[in-house]
């Protein structure tokens, strides 16, 4: 089908009469319109909601901002995101500052965010809130959580500017009420990065080991002057109230003056209204703690002086109802002097009954009878030794018998237990010779005399009659 030529379309791309402008490619158009919104719109300030909020692991920040109409893409690059005031996050309305771009690899347009702020004091505290009530939601605020202060820290660190009035304030406090040990991590209280240096400080303190060089602190304050939100708002951000709730030393809060709240507040374990008060409630007196311990020893001696007193007073009286000493041994003293006059009286009698026992008995103790007895007894004797003298194994080698013995001594009366021992002594009435069984001896006989007994005088017995 043919078109008609003034329809204004064909197969092919022609160029026409009065056409001047030549066809651009996409990339030529993108980069024209990229050119002309960044000239139009080299710095913009833009109202609106953050929605998305996501940080790369870049460092650089992508979002959206947004209000009831419309809603644009936004980008913070990474220089530009660590130089802002506070971090960002949904539902927080800001004013932020940059330029237009477009994004040709989709189609977008985007702001470049080089400077953002809160939309004023009034979304400052919006943002304040929606964080108190998301971190109050994971417990961090529970009054359970806080632990008792230390009564008598020996170490304190004090996390604030080493150049304010503050630190000034609480050294001079402490030295005036109990002087202590102090350790004073230096941070920027406000503006940038100050959030991230205190929260490193509190978890700086807490990691320090005990028994280290360096002293481990039992007590820590965070201390900061007055000021505005704005100047306060590093102790509004989340890192720091969770550097605080988690730090494992207890510690105190002394943000601002007494009127100024702050989330770190809520997340330590006291708050005091001023850094001055934190000195205060960080220490006791030390003038007040000598004068009670010197009440507490003239307490303690009164009391003593009071018991030793009533004990003295409870001894008198059990003492008054004892029993005299005399009554107590009256009956024993009368005891022992009745047996000492009975006791010669009884030894006299019991001598008198052993005389007349004796000489009941005298007259049958004869001297006839006691040597008739001797003499029987030495007859026996006698009788006895002459047996003995006949049973003697040696008296028959006296008639030319002998005995055979081995060499240990043992008397051997059989000839197989001679032939057993083989080596054998024999013993004759005049001396001993040595003799081997089953063999000839092989060297001549050593012949042993026997060794005349001393001579020991006969012992005189109780019945022995005296010699002429």
């Amino acid at each position: 089908m043919d078109l008609p030529e003034d329809s204004g379309s064909g197969l092919l791309a022609e160029a026409k009469a009065g056409d001047n402008a030549p066809a651009l490619s996409v990339t030529e158009l993108s980069m024209s319109l990229k050119r002309t919104i960044e000239t139009s719109y080299g710095r913009v300030r833009v109202r609106g909601e953050i929605s998305g909020f996501k940080r790369h692991a870049s460092g650089h920040c992508y979002f959206s901002l947004k209000d009831e109409g419309a809603c644009m893409d936004a980008v913070v690059w990474r220089g530009s995101a660590q130089a802002l005031a506070f971090r960002p996050e949904d539902g927080a309305e800001v004013i932020a500052t940059g330029k237009l771009t477009t994004y040709p690899g989709r189609s977008k347009y985007q702001i470049v965010v080089e400077r953002m702020e809160l939309a004023g004091e009034g979304a400052l505290m919006a943002l304040l809130d929606k964080r108190r009530r998301a971190l109050a939601a994971e417990g961090l605020f529970d009054v359970e959580r806080r632990r008792k202060l230390p009564f008598l820290p020996r170490v304190i660190g004090v996390v604030t500017s080493p150049t304010g009035a503050v630190i000034r304030d609480i050294l001079h406090r402490l030295e005036d009420r109990c002087p202590t040990h102090v350790i004073v991590w230096p941070v920027p209280v406000q503006g940038e990065g100050a959030s991230a240096k205190v929260a490193q400080a509190i978890r700086g303190f807490g990691a320090i080991e005990t028994g280290g060089p360096v002293p481990r602190p039992d007590l820590l304050i965070v201390a900061r002057g007055g000021g505005s939100i704005e100047d306060l708002w590093a102790f509004n951000e989340e890192e720091v109230v969770r550097a605080a709730a988690e730090s494992p030393i207890p510690l105190i809060s002394a943000v601002g003056h007494e009127t100024d709240t702050t989330l770190i507040d809520l997340a330590s374990d006291r708050r005091a209204p001023t850094p001055t008060a934190a000195a205060e409630i960080a220490v006791p007196v030390r003038s007040d703690l000598m004068a009670l311990v010197d009440d507490l020893g003239r307490r303690s001696a009164s009391c003593l002086t009071v018991h030793a007193r009533r004990a003295r007073e409870r001894l008198d009286l059990t003492v008054h109802r004892w029993p005299k000493p005399e009554a107590l041994f009256a009956p024993v003293n009368q005891r022992v002097d009745d047996l000492v006059g009975r006791l010669p009286r009884a030894l006299a009698a019991r001598a008198a009954h052993a005389r007349a026992d004796l000489s009941a008995v005298a007259p049958r103790l004869r001297s006839e009878l006691l040597s008739d007895r001797v003499l029987r007894a030495r007859d026996q004797l006698a009788s006895l030794w002459r047996l003995a003298e006949l049973a003697h194994p040696d008296r028959p080698l006296k008639r030319g018998f002998a005995r055979v013995t081995d060499r240990a001594g043992k008397t051997l009366t059989h000839a197989a237990d001679a032939i057993a021992a083989r080596e054998l002594k024999l013993h004759f009435g005049d001396g001993t010779v040595d003799a081997t069984a089953g063999a000839a001896p092989s060297q001549p006989a050593r012949v042993e005399r026997p060794r005349r007994a001393p001579y020991v005088a006969p012992q005189r017995g109780l019945f022995d009659e005296p010699e002429e």
